[in-house]
């Protein structure tokens, strides 16, 4: 199996280069710096066991690749406000055999939230889902950092909207094999709408910075009883969070990396990065959604939601914000 890696930033450059490593054929997918530098000199992957730099190809839109091949895998790893460009990009091209991406490939949706194998389904008959723990930053153009250790991440995988097969279970042994654990579930999703309920501190973490104030603690703890209510009122289930620690256990901590500061989450890093945009509407406001369709309000997600969008337009810096003033427009609504 070939996987190609659509965004290969954070996630998707740890995972392709963990793949590479592993000795599994890999493309990566990039645009501006990181194609040049990824280009001109590899993917340089930093983890607690070292820094290694990989040369797997490296394309910058579908066209580049020709022809795609039966045996291919797609990654669909970009931030889920980009979803819909990449999905209509790589669904129409042409697979060897004379059909389609769409038609007969397998898609993995690796990203937060819930919305892209939605979006996915709509175009591509063979739509995975993937939830992703995975600690790792882009640090600079063609290069990538993951601290989690002894393994690099977690990544749930199966069928979308729900059970396993053959596909799941073959890309989840490439995936052991490269430190990556891939437990297959027949409930994937239920793993990532618990997933979504931890990232909604995303944001208060992208406008105030680290949460280690109080005030910042408490409104995220307000976000997230909202998520829960606002499930429950949509009979979704969702992975708590004590089952979600003890299924990792030991197998997937941060281990700081000298020279690689951390600076925070996926929302945090767009606005680090300034790209314009960032992923709140499909966290904060898949919770918003889903009050408004349910009849429960949800004050804070709300807010939340405005708040990074704002930021992210106005390419504001990250954590820029007083714990304080954002509470009061949390409480001003």
């Amino acid at each position: 199996m070939r996987y190609i890696m659509i965004g290969a930033g954070a996630i998707g450059g740890s995972v392709g280069g963990r793949l590479a490593e592993a000795g599994h054929e890999v493309v990566l997918v990039a645009r501006g710096a990181h194609h040049e530098a990824l280009r001109e000199r590899g993917l340089t992957l930093r983890t607690p066991d070292g820094a290694r730099t990989h040369r797997p190809p490296v394309v910058q839109d579908p066209a580049d690749l020709g022809e795609l091949r039966a045996d291919d895998v797609l990654v669909l790893a970009v931030k889920t406000q980009d979803a819909e460009a990449a999905l209509d990009a790589w669904a129409v091209r042409p697979v060897e055999g004379g059909t389609t991406a769409a038609e007969a490939l397998p898609l993995v949706c690796a990203q937060n939230g819930v919305e892209s194998e939605r979006m996915a389904l709509r175009r591509f008959r063979h739509v995975y889902g993937m939830c992703v723990y995975l600690p790792a930053t882009y640090v600079e153009p063609g290069t990538v950092s993951a601290a989690g250790a002894p393994y690099t991440g977690m990544l749930h995988l199966g069928r979308y909207p729900a059970g396993a097969d053959d596909t799941a279970r073959r890309v989840a042994a490439d995936l052991e094999s490269a430190k990556l654990l891939a437990p297959v579930v027949e409930d994937v999703m239920r793993w990532k709408y618990g997933k979504l309920l931890g990232n909604l501190a995303n944001a208060v973490e992208a406008l105030t910075g680290p949460l280690t104030d109080e005030d910042a603690l408490a409104l995220v703890r307000r976000a997230r009883a909202e998520g829960e209510a606002v499930l429950a009122a949509a009979g979704i289930d969702a992975v708590g969070e004590r089952e979600q620690r003890e299924t990792r256990g030991e197998r997937v901590v941060l281990e700081p990396l000298p020279g690689v500061p951390r600076g925070g989450g996926s929302s945090w890093q767009s606005l680090s990065r300034g790209t314009g945009t960032i992923e709140a509407d499909y966290l904060n406001g898949e919770i918003a959604l889903l009050g408004r369709l349910h009849g429960v309000p949800t004050p804070v997600n709300d807010v939340l939601r405005r708040l990074a969008n704002a930021f992210a337009r106005e390419r504001r810096e990250a954590g820029s914000m007083a714990v304080g003033e954002l509470v009061a427009l949390v409480e001003k609504g």
